[in-house]
């Protein structure tokens, strides 16, 4: 009886210590940095979602098959530092150039493809490629877009901007993109 009483406890010290405090970085005007840190913003049960679970929201079928692309706008990529999902500051106004416009057009979705460098394995770049995705959704969410208006991707390093295998062309593979879309 003792040894499952202190299991109990163990197992509920350890919920609370990989739970964790969140805050909201980017309305103090700091850097983002934690996929999970906005994701209780819109009141949505979002909350540590993969892409994968989201994209269920709608069915699992892709936005590329319900909508048409958009052609009259594009949106500049949010570059990310080496191994790091961390939403420079320079960067918070693209993602907010995109929640502009969805929130102006509102027959318009948005799919966020998360992308790496060549470094790392495949498995390791697609988990990192997912939560740069994620990052970029919940700034979405925080800013008026509906989650169900938001699909992600991984490509990983399957997708590079720029061939090459140095920083130069590192440094422009880690990125999220915006795909805008609308009924067609």
């Amino acid at each position: 009886m003792k040894f499952s009483t202190m299991t109990a406890v163990a197992m509920a010290a350890c919920a609370l210590t990989l739970t964790g405090c969140k805050y909201d970085k980017a309305a103090k005007g700091g850097a983002i940095d934690d996929p999970n840190a906005m994701s209780d913003i819109s009141g949505s049960d979002i909350d540590g979602m993969a892409s994968g679970d989201l994209n269920d929201l709608v069915g699992e079928r892709r936005f590329e098959d319900m909508y048409q692309k958009c052609t009259d706008v594009a949106f500049e990529p949010v570059y990310f530092g080496f191994d790091s999902t961390v939403v420079a500051d320079g960067e918070i106004g693209k993602i907010e150039a995109v929640a502009q416009h969805l929130n102006d057009r509102t027959e318009r979705v948005v799919v966020v493809e998360g992308h790496c460098d060549e470094r790392g394995s495949n498995e390791y770049n697609l988990s990192l490629g997912e939560n740069r995705a994620i990052i970029i959704r919940n700034y979405l969410v925080q800013n008026g877009i509906g989650a169900e208006r938001i699909q992600t991707r991984s490509y990983g390093e399957e997708k590079p901007a720029i061939e090459g295998h140095d920083e130069s062309a590192w440094s422009r593979n880690r990125r999220g993109e915006f795909g805008i879309y609308t009924t067609k």
